[in-house]
């Protein structure tokens, strides 16, 4: 019974957010963040939102493509990136290792240093366009360190595949026509694994001051 409440909650999101989305590939107006983050907080379980503090990105909808893995610290390699149980996994392993730094540099100083949580930073990372965040330019001290290890939730609107993220690098460059970028793992959970390796997803800020709220795929709340 615990499963199909979920499966039926999961449904009813979906066919909220259909309602809501245009059908367009565009920037959605602050009415439509207000309700689309609502209806994403309701179901999920946290509260999200398209702003916090007086912060933004340029969009909350957007097409994502797949990354690569990136560097954890000197002299990090593929191999080091994979759990035993996750080493057959062609698209995990197969998306590679990008050749350099992510925005905010390592991931931990040293192999040493390197712990549960900046793996997890890695695993579950995203890069996003901080650089056309309005006014950005003109406000780096108020968003450079705001935006490092931020955490947003991504939802396949879809199919509903919802999965806790943070940012850990920027880009893509406007001329490839995709608004951000998704590791490895993340890709897969939100079903952008296979085909094209891209797609249309909804991306707001986590509010989560105590950071309760841990990274990885996340199932509709009860």
């Amino acid at each position: 019974a615990e499963t199909v409440q979920k499966v039926d909650k999961m449904d009813q999101m979906r066919g909220k957010l259909a309602l809501m989305l245009p059908k367009e590939m565009r920037a959605l107006t602050p009415n439509e963040e207000e309700i689309i983050g609502h209806i994403l907080s309701s179901n999920l379980g946290m509260t999200v939102s398209a702003e916090i503090d007086d912060r933004r990105l340029n969009r909350s909808y957007g097409l994502i493509g797949a990354e690569q893995h990136l560097v954890r610290y000197p002299g990090d390699t593929m191999a080091g990136h994979l759990d035993n149980n996750v080493v057959a996994n062609n698209f995990v392993y197969s998306s590679g290792m990008a050749p350099g730094r992510g925005a905010w540099g390592y991931f931990a100083k040293t192999k040493a240093d390197f712990g549960k949580q900046a793996k997890e930073q890695e695993k579950w990372y995203i890069a996003v366009q901080t650089f056309l965040a309005p006014s950005y330019a003109t406000r780096l001290s108020h968003y450079r360190d705001w935006f490092k290890f931020r955490k947003m939730l991504l939802v396949n609107p879809k199919t509903g595949q919802s999965v806790v993220t943070d940012i850990g690098d920027a880009g893509p460059a406007q001329w490839t026509g995709k608004h951000l970028g998704g590791s490895p793992e993340v890709m897969q959970a939100l079903g952008y694994h296979t085909g094209p390796r891209k797609g249309a997803v909804l991306y707001f800020f986590i509010d989560d001051p105590g950071d309760t709220i841990p990274l990885g795929p996340v199932k509709a709340a009860n």
